[in-house]
């Protein structure tokens, strides 16, 4: 398969953690680069519906947050986007846990849609990756952000907000991000249950008091609670690491994608109509996708793929010898990925044979 580009033990953070306002109340699950393309069809036909749903999104200015010092704008037809998710827990979220106010980038996907948009690859970076973090600019209060030497990447989020997130990426990859996508908790869960839910196989029992999870091997159809339950599930699947955890949400977006392309959304307007309204009210965008018309224009572009054409890896890495609680990237492995996306090439599998996070059992939990 063609994917192309253009251009561990129970892990803390630690430091402090920022303030965010409740407007920002992100997921843990990342799913926005499907979502968008559920809302194929945005505003055409729908009338007035296309104002509603243009009310509903939130943009972020990436752009002017982080100026010309950005790796170069590759314009040949694919895309890169950068989704991503919090662990917020105040508002309708507290349910999921302790909230301090505070929110980190909980699950982090570079999405990567080929120049033909017929495939795509999906790079998770754990959160707890050891990274050397650049300067950035707080989000909050425009004061500057010095840079950090092994800082956990998930404190990008925490220290800048979405632009320091993306200048991260940027630096860890050499590859300009085009487009910026968040969920919430809630939206995710409106999103599952206005699909139908979503079908899954269990190979074995998953029972998770943290993520409020119990289901017996076999085939289920997971609401919209379920499937949350099941992308924050951790300490009862393989190592009980992070790095299983993101294996399970790899398999679950992919079931996502078939049930997304199975209710017939994209032939019912009513039922589209449904679903373009929860997921606009779920996600926040760069300002560039934070209309209907250029958010369906997106979503268009990937109205061809399918679970079959996405290939899914974990950023190459290894435990951290000075802190097994922590990784860190294996340099040359990570390198092949990102030459291999800034090339419009497959991944090779070269890439993945030692990390860590391709290995272990929670990857064949679920099918």
């Amino acid at each position: 398969m063609s994917e192309h580009s253009r251009g561990t033990g129970r892990i803390r953070g630690t430091g402090s953690r920022r303030k965010k306002p409740s407007r920002r109340h992100r997921a843990k699950v990342v799913v926005g680069w499907t979502v968008a393309a559920v809302v194929v069809a945005g505003g055409s036909g729908l009338g007035y519906a296309y104002f509603t749903l243009n009310g509903n999104l939130k943009g972020v200015d990436i752009n002017a947050a982080l100026g010309a010092d950005r790796p170069d704008d590759v314009d040949d037809g694919s895309q890169d986007i950068l989704v991503l998710g919090s662990d917020s827990r105040s508002g309708d979220n507290a349910k999921y846990g302790a909230d301090d106010g505070a929110a980190r980038s909980d699950t982090a996907m570079i999405v990567h849609v080929n120049e033909g948009h017929k495939a795509a690859s999906v790079v998770s970076i754990p959160r707890d990756t050891l990274i050397d973090r650049p300067g950035c600019t707080s989000d909050e209060t425009g004061d500057p952000v010095a840079a950090e030497q092994r800082a956990m990447f998930n404190t990008a989020y925490e220290v800048g907000g979405p632009a320091c997130a993306v200048k991260t990426v940027e630096a860890m990859s050499g590859i300009r991000m085009d487009h910026y996508v968040e969920v919430d908790f809630t939206g995710f869960k409106k999103l599952i249950d206005e699909l139908g839910g979503v079908e899954i196989t269990t190979n074995q029992a998953i029972n998770d008091p943290k993520s409020h999870l119990d289901l017996e091997p076999g085939t289920h159809t997971l609401n919209g609670e379920q499937s949350l339950g099941l992308v924050r599930t951790r300490k009862s699947v393989g190592d009980g690491s992070d790095l299983g955890r993101i294996q399970l949400q790899q398999a679950f977006m992919k079931a996502l994608m078939e049930q997304a392309k199975s209710v017939g959304v994209f032939t019912n307007p009513k039922k589209l109509y449904d679903i373009a309204g929860t997921a606009t009210k779920a996600i926040t965008t760069d300002s560039d996708l934070a209309s209907v018309s250029e958010l369906t224009g997106f979503a268009n572009g990937l109205k061809g793929l399918s679970s079959k054409n996405v290939h899914m890896v974990t950023l190459p890495v290894q435990y951290d010898p000075a802190d097994p609680n922590r990784v860190i990237p294996l340099e040359k492995e990570a390198q092949q990925v990102w030459t291999a996306l800034k090339s419009d090439l497959p991944i090779p599998a070269s890439a993945t044979e030692r990390s860590a996070g391709d290995k272990g059992e929670a990857g064949q939990v679920v099918e």
